[in-house]
């Protein structure tokens, strides 16, 4: 009775494991909604940077505890990406609205995590020169370059970007994605099954999950504030750029969709980033 009971346990531990990874799955695919900021709201962000960073540590035991994230993860991309492919194709500039609404829904969550280990002048200061500069950054690089070429070298940085938003909590890398044009393409790739496009982002994150980890489990611990602070002065400006200015031909109908999709996205945002209140951390 007893050795059932612990069978039992073990397998809602394993599918509540694999849940929790479809959701951190969704961060890497949802523009505003950060993978890592989601496994720390599901309590499991620490070890995984613990294990990342000192991965011959207790190895075989947080890979058995990994694998049902893992697989939970990929299913979550795997899932979305049909839907996002499809509805980005078709109706672009209301979802883009969506994802905009997706990042507002999360400020507050960012505002109240950058500030937990206080909040001083210099802090806005770097989230206001943060933003200017990001800002600056991307706008001259969408004047000059126009979107980015679609090559295993550029998968790579993408998957690297996604890699850095596992390992900082709040970065969401498809906001970046989107505004490089490589957002529908990628999930393109992901519903395909396209080895072209998986296999580089895989690698790209890869490298920068493991090259990274250290580093940013050092920074976080002793400079929290002002890099949280960066953080979001970089995610304020790459939402900016991808607020749709393309609105040939848009009816009344199409506008009233763009508002009711801001909302909604507003609203899965603040949702998903309140989730930490509503389960318990794993020891």
């Amino acid at each position: 009775m007893e050795k059932q009971a612990r069978s039992e346990k073990n397998v809602g531990s394993w599918i509540l494991r694999f849940v929790k990874g479809m959701f951190i799955g969704s961060g890497f695919i949802l523009p505003g909604i950060s993978g890592g900021a989601l496994a720390a709201v599901f309590g499991i962000y620490e070890r995984i940077i613990s294990f990342l960073a000192h991965i011959t540590r207790n190895f075989k035991e947080n890979v058995l505890f990994f694998i049902p994230v893992g697989l939970g993860g990929l299913t979550g991309v795997f899932v979305l990406s049909f839907a996002v492919s499809f509805l980005l194709g078709s109706f672009e500039t209301i979802m883009l609205w969506f994802f905009v609404g997706c990042i507002i829904g999360t400020v507050p969550a960012l505002w109240k995590e950058a500030g937990k280990k206080g909040r001083d002048t210099k802090d806005m200061i770097i989230l206001v020169v943060s933003f200017v500069v990001g800002f600056l950054f991307l706008w001259q690089g969408s004047s000059l370059f126009g979107e980015v070429d679609q090559n295993f070298f550029t998968w790579m940085i993408a998957g690297g970007l996604i890699g850095l938003g596992l390992i900082v909590p709040g970065l969401s890398p498809s906001n970046f994605l989107v505004y490089m044009g490589m957002y529908k393409a990628m999930a393109d790739g992901f519903k395909t099954i396209d080895l072209g496009v998986i296999i580089p982002i895989g690698i790209g994150g890869l490298v920068v999950v493991l090259s990274l980890s250290k580093v940013m489990d050092w920074v976080f611990a002793r400079y929290y504030a002002p890099m949280f602070h960066f953080i979001l002065g970089i995610v304020f400006a790459s939402t900016v750029m991808i607020v749709p200015t393309d609105y040939a031909g848009f009816s009344f109908l199409a506008f009233f969709a763009c508002g009711v999709l801001c909302i909604l996205g507003a609203g899965l945002g603040w949702w998903m980033s309140r989730l930490e209140e509503r389960y318990v951390p794993e020891d």
